[in-house]
């Protein structure tokens, strides 16, 4: 596994999601196609545990939150930055998206919630904050990132 694996499976998730608005309808979407029942969910939850345990996928740590930027926005992923963390019942820092974020979430435990959400995707739309938090466990989160913008603020 790396991360050129990793960006060929998101290749159809970045071009599913490319030129469409961040909203309620593309979250419906995305969850519908790539939700966690489908193989496409279970390949990138895969792939992000490996890249986890070999060390190239949240490979930095900060706060008791491990995470990293596995790839930077470019052509190749229409402009989306592909970020990854592995947070265990804590509250991430407040930010930010100044062009919306999509998320992919995935419980390493149960019952793990991504601000209130289980296995699957969640989008926030453009201009959208929150402090990212995850509770019940632990969980990975990859995100997609508009231009790769985000702004960490105080709340």
């Amino acid at each position: 596994m790396s991360v050129t694996a990793l960006q060929e499976q998101l290749n159809a998730v970045i071009e599913f999601a490319d030129g469409r608005a961040l909203d309620a309808t593309l979250e419906a979407d995305l969850n519908t196609r790539f939700g966690a029942d489908s193989d496409a969910f279970t390949a990138l939850v895969k792939t992000c545990r490996t890249g986890v345990e070999e060390g190239w996928l949240c490979n930095r740590e900060g706060g008791g939150i491990k995470f990293g930027r596995a790839i930077k926005p470019g052509p190749e992923t229409h402009g989306f930055s592909v970020d990854v963390v592995e947070m265990d019942d804590i509250v991430g820092p407040y930010h930010a998206h100044p062009n919306g974020e999509i998320d992919l979430i995935m419980p390493e435990d149960g019952d793990a919630k991504f601000d209130g959400a289980g296995a699957g995707w969640m989008v926030y739309g453009p201009g959208t904050e929150h402090a990212p938090t995850v509770a019940g466990g632990k969980a990975l989160v990859l995100y997609l990132l508009p231009d790769g913008a985000i702004e960490f603020k105080s709340k």
